[in-house]
C-alpha cells in the first residue's frame, strides 16, 4: 500500500553526492517477459554513466548496484497481479530502495538525478484521495486510512463508559446522575478521538475524513469537529462498531468517498467551463487543449475517464496536436501515438498541472478535455507538412 511515511522518505531523501536513480514503467498482469525487457531497456539507458569517469568513484559504484537492483525486479511481487505503473527509486550507496505501486500507466522512463524524480508519482497521486475513516461509539473509536483499494488501521481511542447508563439503579445513582455522568464521559470520549483526528491530519497526509457509527451517536460525534475537519467531511454512515467487519466498514466509506470524487468532478467541470464563458484563461476541446499543454499553460486538465485519441508528439519541443508530420515549433519530425491525451497528461504533470480523469456523467463527455490555464494561449503556429 501506498503509505503517506513511504512518499515522504523518497521526496525528504538526500543522497548526498550520491545520484538516485528514479524508474517507472507500466505493468499489468499478463505482462511476462516483455516487462523484464522494457526494464532492460530503460536501464540500457543509463549504465554508460556508471562507467563514466569523470563522477566519483562512489557514485558509479552506488549506480553500479543500482542498476543491479532493477534487473533483478523480476523477483519482486510489487505490482504483481496488478495493472498500473510501477516506480522505483533507488540509491545503493544510501540504502535507499522504494517501490510505489501507482494505480495508472504512464509513460515508461528513467531518471538519475541528485534527488528522486517525484513529479509523475505525485502528480497520479493528486489524482486519488486519502482518506481517514472514523468508526467510533460512545467509548471507543478506530481510524482507517483507505487510499485507492487499500484500508489500514492508523490509531485508537479507548475511553470510559458507563455500561448501562439508563439503568440508575444498576449504580445506586438518581437517574438524572447516571444520565449526566454518561454524557460526560461521552463527550470526553468525543474530544479524545478529535484529539486524534486532528493529530492524523496535522501531518498532511489526508484530504478527506469519514465518520461511521450509530446513527444515533455519529451526529454528536460531528458536533466536536472543529470548522477546520468539518470542511474536510465527507459524509457518514451507519455501522454498528462492536460488529462491524474491516471489509464492512471498507465497503461503505468507499461508497462515500465515490459519491465525494464523482461530485467534486462535476465541480471541477462546472468552474472550467464557466472560466470558458467569462472569458477568463480556459481551453475547452482537444485541439485548444493540446495546444495549451505544448506551451505549459495548463493549470488543471480535466479529461473524460476511458477515453483514448490517436494524435503526434515532438519528442523536442514537447508539441502535441491530433495531426500533422512536422513540428510548427522546432521543425523536428513528429512521432504519431495512439492515445495524445495520455501524453498531454504526463506533460501537465511533468509542468506541474493537476489532471483529473472524470467518470461523472457531465458535459465533458462533449469535449473529451478542458483546461484551467495558468495564462490565455499564445497564437498557434501554422502547421508545416512534411
Amino acid at each position: 500500500m501506498i503509505t503517506k511515511e513511504t512518499v515522504d522518505r523518497v521526496i525528504g531523501f538526500d543522497g548526498g553526492e550520491l545520484p538516485v536513480v528514479s524508474l517507472y514503467v507500466g505493468v499489468c498482469p499478463d505482462d511476462g517477459a516483455a516487462l523484464f525487457t522494457r526494464i532492460n531497456s530503460l536501464l540500457h539507458q543509463i549504465r554508460p554513466l556508471a562507467q563514466d569517469e569523470s563522477i566519483g568513484r562512489r557514485a558509479r559504484m552506488s549506480l553500479r548496484g543500482d542498476i543491479d537492483r532493477l534487473e533483478h525486479l523480476r523477483d519482486l511481487d510489487a505490482g504483481r497481479g496488478r495493472a498500473g505503473t510501477l516506480a522505483v527509486f533507488s540509491c545503493s550507496g544510501q540504502d535507499l530502495f522504494e517501490q510505489v505501486m501507482l494505480p495508472r500507466r504512464i509513460r515508461d522512463r528513467v531518471v538519475v538525478d541528485g534527488s528522486a524524480w517525484t513529479r509523475p508519482m505525485l502528480g497520479v497521486l493528486d489524482e486519488y484521495h486519502r482518506c481517514c475513516v472514523v468508526v467510533t461509539d460512545r467509548r471507543s473509536a478506530v481510524a482507517w486510512e483507505l487510499f485507492q483499494d487499500e484500508m489500514r488501521e492508523i490509531g485508537k481511542v479507548e475511553d470510559t463508559a458507563l455500561r448501562k447508563p439508563n439503568y440508575a439503579g444498576w449504580y445506586g445513582l438518581a437517574e438524572h446522575g447516571v444520565r449526566n455522568r454518561a454524557d460526560d464521559l461521552a463527550r470526553r470520549h468525543y474530544r479524545n478521538t478529535v484529539h486524534m483526528i486532528t493529530d492524523l491530519f496535522r501531518g498532511g497526509g489526508h484530504e478527506l475524513l469519514i465518520i461511521g457509527g450509530h446513527p444515533e451517536e455519529v451526529p454528536c460525534m460531528v458536533e466536536f469537529l472543529p470548522r477546520s475537519l468539518r470542511e474536510r467531511l465527507a459524509g457518514t454512515f451507519a455501522v454498528d462498531p462492536r460488529t462491524a467487519t474491516p471489509a464492512d466498514i471498507r465497503h461503505s466509506a468507499e461508497d462515500i468517498a465515490e459519491r465525494y470524487e464523482r461530485e467534486e468532478e462535476r465541480r471541477w467541470v462546472a468552474d472550467v467551463l464557466e472560466r470558458a464563458a467569462e472569458g477568463r484563461p480556459a481551453a475547452i476541446g482537444l485541439d485548444d487543449c493540446l495546444w495549451a499543454g505544448s506551451v505549459a499553460a495548463v493549470q488543471a486538465l480535466l479529461v473524460q475517464e476511458g477515453m483514448t485519441v490517436p494524435g503526434v508528439v515532438c519528442e523536442e519541443s514537447g508539441w502535441l496536436a491530433a495531426a500533422g508530420d512536422v513540428c510548427p515549433l522546432c521543425g523536428g519530425p513528429a512521432r504519431p501515438t495512439p492515445d495524445v491525451l495520455g501524453a498531454l497528461a504526463e506533460a501537465v504533470i511533468d509542468e506541474g498541472g493537476a489532471v483529473e480523469h472524470v467518470v461523472a456523467d457531465t458535459e465533458l463527455k462533449d469535449h473529451l478535455v478542458a483546461a484551467a490555464l495558468r495564462f490565455p494561449l499564445p497564437p498557434r503556429p501554422e502547421r508545416s507538412a512534411a
